[in-house]
């Protein structure tokens, strides 16, 4: 009997994982982190039929890289340190981080109205939006996409002169990529220049991340794994309206785990960058169990790991969840978890990091699958080891 094309590729998929996992890690010593990342992502490769993962890990003050499977079914080439991935919505945080700043040059601010900066929005409900409520999903109930029928910045901007609010803002966090993408074209116009010269030729520089794209450059597209949809159908990104500003970002965990370290001081940054991605970790809204920052989420940690299911949950994405406004802002803080999704229809991404404990996971893989099961493997990974560095440090 002939097995159906989905079922042949999926069992093809875990056949190649399982080679290269076995090449690629060899056999870990016990109680390692190596050990600790194969427990937790082997059984999610199986379970998912992922092609291929990278996992990024930083414990110890070191950065550790693991790769599984492979970037293309259709090749067969396994991934490596310099699969590039796509991070989906992880793409929002560095859009946040060039809000901040541009707040700190003080091209913005993040109280401002939107109208300031696009006069054709005047005396709308969209205009007397501020530009902190974009970058904290607080606008009003925008849609989670970009309407299909804008194909522009003329007919997006003419879609947000008819737009009504169907909450006061403030009061109603709706995820959404609109709002995020007009905080980027909103900072670029303010610093006047374009967003995508912004990001690869200003931000990712100053960070360090030598691999990160918005358009994959010829001559790396051999390192572009390939994605593959829920029925395992090879798709990748194609550019669209805010698509830069919102999910467009391709990178490898390397470069990722760069970011991360930034994110908790751990490299040397400029001073004025550094004070940018801090202040991206200020809290704004409570919703739920999860403190909403500049895009970035957070929780107290300790933190259960309930309460991240619950915070990273598909109601959280595609619901209106109430919340309330915390003033004071809440400032920056170490004993936090701070996390974010990311998905397109080829591929899956969560990004967590505990400052207080200089622990960071980044977790690729060129398949969109379950966010539970991503933030659950990173709990599992990341909670073991600071139990590890927890029982070292209090060994005699």
């Amino acid at each position: 009997m002939k097995l159906r094309a989905g079922r042949f590729i999926a069992a093809f998929v875990f056949s190649c994982a399982a080679a290269a996992m076995s090449h690629a890690a060899g056999t870990p010593q016990r109680g390692s982190i190596q050990e600790e990342v194969d427990a937790a992502i082997q059984p999610l490769m199986k379970q998912y039929a992922i092609a291929g993962m990278a996992v990024g890990i930083i414990a110890d003050g070191k950065t550790h890289v693991f790769n599984y499977g492979v970037a293309s079914v259709q090749t067969g080439k396994p991934v490596t340190r310099d699969t590039l991935f796509e991070l989906g919505s992880v793409s929002k945080t560095f859009t946040a981080t060039l809000a901040a700043e541009a707040q700190i040059d003080g091209d913005l601010s993040l109280s401002d109205h939107t109208s300031k900066y696009l006069p054709s929005l005047q005396n709308t409900p969209f205009g007397n939006v501020s530009l902190l409520n974009l970058g904290t999903h607080t606008p009003g109930g925008l849609p989670l996409q970009v309407p299909d029928n804008v194909n522009n910045i003329d007919q997006l901007l003419q879609y947000f002169r008819q737009w009504r609010p169907a909450y006061a803002a403030g009061t109603y966090r709706t995820y959404a990529n609109p709002g995020i993408g007009m905080l980027g074209l909103i900072t670029a116009k303010s610093m006047n220049q374009d967003f995508d010269a912004l990001m690869t030729q200003h931000l990712f520089p100053a960070l360090g991340m030598r691999n990160s794209y918005l358009t994959v450059p010829p001559a790396r597209m051999k390192d572009y794994a390939q994605g593959y949809t829920k029925d395992n159908t090879p798709i990748r990104m194609k550019p669209g309206v805010l698509s830069s500003e919102a999910y467009g970002i391709k990178t490898t965990a390397a470069d990722m785990l760069r970011f991360l370290q930034a994110n908790m001081k751990m490299v040397a940054l400029d001073p004025k960058l550094q004070r940018a991605i801090v202040d991206t970790h200020t809290g704004y809204f409570q919703a739920g169990p999860m403190t909403q920052d500049l895009i970035w989420e957070q929780y107290p940690y300790p933190v259960p790991l309930d309460a991240l299911l619950k915070g990273n949950s598909p109601d959280m994405v595609l619901n209106a969840t109430p919340v309330t406004e915390i003033k004071p802002a809440q400032p920056p803080s170490n004993d936090v978890w701070i996390n974010k999704t990311g998905s397109t229809n080829g591929f899956g991404a969560y990004v967590a990091f505990v400052p207080q404990k200089q622990l960071g996971i980044v977790i690729l893989a060129n398949k969109n699958f379950p966010n539970d099961a991503r933030v659950s493997a990173a709990y599992q990974i990341i909670e073991s080891l600071a139990n590890q560095k927890q029982t070292r440090a209090t060994s005699p």
